[in-house]
């Protein structure tokens, strides 16, 4: 989105236009509870039935399992921002229900995922609920060893595959050093009913069996979730600013993508593709973000990464303050050279 854009939507009354999508509806709430579900729970069902045929057949189904967890994950993501129901014991009842079937402790995460919305795009508030990024003139200052350390967090198979399993059988299992007494009580008891839940299914189905079914399932699931959460905010031409400038409005239009996916993918995704509108107003529920998107104009000028042009963040890694984009190692290596070579003369 241009600046100029992100600024004209600064002065409208945007509360009055976002107003109507943030209402929940319980009808389509509890449709999505269902046909998500009772398809991930029967698939899980099936996966474990076909081990006994053919462990092939349960690893072509994992996909499409864990699918369905992404978009358990959403509806545990809706829970956290109090959209999802209108009830707020409904919303905690089954944001718990679904953290416990994502590994991710309910009021723990959603205190840590509110300081992301609140703290998004601000470069003097990074660390918290966000992808670790550095500046190119922090990382050419760095030491040689904290350069290593940063590559090595930005190098896609850590990035993708062992981060999200870190994330969520690790780290999760752990509260953080600032949670106050309500988000260790979560993270606790959720490991309680995490151990329960797998020793009731080691005891019924087998903990070969268990484990053969829901590691790729896992697996799969968090590493599309971590993949969307890098694209929402980790493209070229988002928007970092220092604490002094930065402004809410503009790092939610400008700072959080709109990734246009497939048909099948959006779905599966909970729509949330429409990061920016989310960041806007985390209010409103997942089924209602195209909705607002296709309602007002101003969101058409937010350009959309596709599903092939999203490969391409891959690549950008540092922000640069002077171009105001992400870049690659390759834009650091070229102005420590030239930083070095100035210095020389």
């Amino acid at each position: 989105m241009s600046r100029s854009a992100a600024e004209l939507w600064n002065d409208r009354p945007w509360q009055k236009v976002l107003g109507k999508y943030q209402r929940s509806s319980l009808g389509r709430s509890i449709w999505q509870l269902v046909n998500t579900l009772v398809p991930y729970l029967g698939l899980w069902a099936l996966m474990a039935w076909g081990l006994s045929r053919s462990y092939w057949f349960a690893l072509l189904l994992a996909p499409l399992a864990a699918g369905f967890l992404v978009r358990i994950f959403i509806i545990f993501h809706d829970c956290g921002h109090g959209s999802f129901f209108r009830s707020r014991r409904a919303n905690d009842f089954w944001g718990v229900v679904t953290g416990i079937l994502c590994f991710t402790p309910y009021f723990h995460w959603r205190h840590e995922h509110s300081v992301h919305h609140a703290t998004s795009g601000d470069l003097d508030r990074r660390g918290e609920g966000d992808i670790w990024t550095l500046t190119v003139q922090e990382y050419i200052k760095a030491s040689r060893w904290k350069r290593f350390a940063y590559r090595l967090a930005r190098n896609p198979f850590i990035l993708f595959v062992l981060a999200p399993l870190w994330v969520f059988l690790i780290q999760q299992r752990f509260a953080s050093g600032d949670a106050g007494k309500r988000e260790r009580r979560s993270v606790y008891w959720t490991n309680r009913a995490l151990l329960a839940l797998v020793a009731m299914m080691c005891f019924t189905v087998g903990w070969k069996t268990y484990l053969l079914v829901q590691f790729p399932v896992m697996m799969i699931a968090a590493a599309a979730g971590v993949w969307l959460f890098y694209v929402q905010h980790q493209f070229e031409d988002t928007y970092w600013e220092r604490r002094g400038n930065w402004d809410f409005t503009t790092a939610a239009l400008r700072g959080s993508s709109y990734y246009k996916l497939p048909r099948l993918l959006q779905w599966f995704s909970g729509n949330i593709g429409f990061h920016h509108i989310h960041h806007l107003s985390p209010s409103i529920p997942n089924y209602r973000l195209q909705e607002c998107h296709d309602a007002d104009p101003v969101f058409q000028e937010v350009t959309p990464i596709t599903l092939v042009s999203s490969l391409k963040c891959v690549n950008y890694r540092l922000w640069d303050e002077e171009r105001r984009k992400l870049v690659g190692f390759r834009d650091a290596r070229r102005k420590r050279a030239l930083r070095i070579a100035a210095v020389e003369r």
